[in-house]
């Protein structure tokens, strides 16, 4: 009986291929990428997609402190699948903020991505439904192509089970509890 050493591309004697992968892409030097189901991504947005964001962090900021959470893009991963997420903003509580590695999506207060024109379909559909499988209370979406923002809360296994928009730019989304203020997109 003869054995067939493993070829290119067979990983099967990789212990965790997940875990390869997910360590791999972290340690990419001088550039961020994420996973979207399977698929490296580099994470590079313009100033017109971090203006959005920086917008949403700095409305929400004082909310934040005072409850004492913390905001960044840190990474999140989604164990069991092809998935590792860099959120163009998550909220979560100060002590989770201080952890090195990646935090799941559940530990999460909010999530926010922003669309970008290569990476919009993704944000609508591939990530709304992993963040809601893996827990992500609210995720709220800032679609700059359609220029519109969407709130989903209340994640189930088959997606949001509350949907809040989509709403044009310009109109006052009410972000739930914990937060409860209402939040300008005029700016978007």
């Amino acid at each position: 009986m003869s054995t067939v050493p493993a070829g290119p591309g067979d990983y099967r004697h990789v212990p965790n291929p997940e875990q390869a992968l997910k360590y791999a892409i972290q340690h990419i030097a001088g550039d961020r990428v994420e996973i979207v189901e399977g698929v490296i991504t580099p994470v590079s947005p313009s100033w017109a997609h971090e203006t959005a964001v920086d917008l949403i962090r700095e409305q929400i900021g004082p909310r934040m402190r005072e409850l004492g959470l913390r905001a960044g893009s840190g990474n999140l991963d989604l164990p069991g699948t092809e998935n590792f997420y860099v959120p163009d903003l998550a909220v979560v509580p100060a002590e989770l903020a201080k952890t090195e590695g990646a935090l799941l999506p559940h530990q999460t207060v909010l999530v926010v991505e922003v669309t970008s024109p290569s990476n919009g379909d993704t944000d609508r559909t591939a990530k709304r439904r992993r963040y809601s499988q893996f827990g992500a209370p609210v995720y709220f979406l800032v679609d700059r192509q359609e220029r519109t923002c969407t709130l989903f809360s209340q994640p189930g296994q088959l997606g949001y089970t509350l949907v809040e928009g989509p709403h044009p730019f310009g109109t006052a989304i009410r972000l739930p509890e914990p937060f409860d203020l209402d939040l300008d997109t005029g700016g978007f």
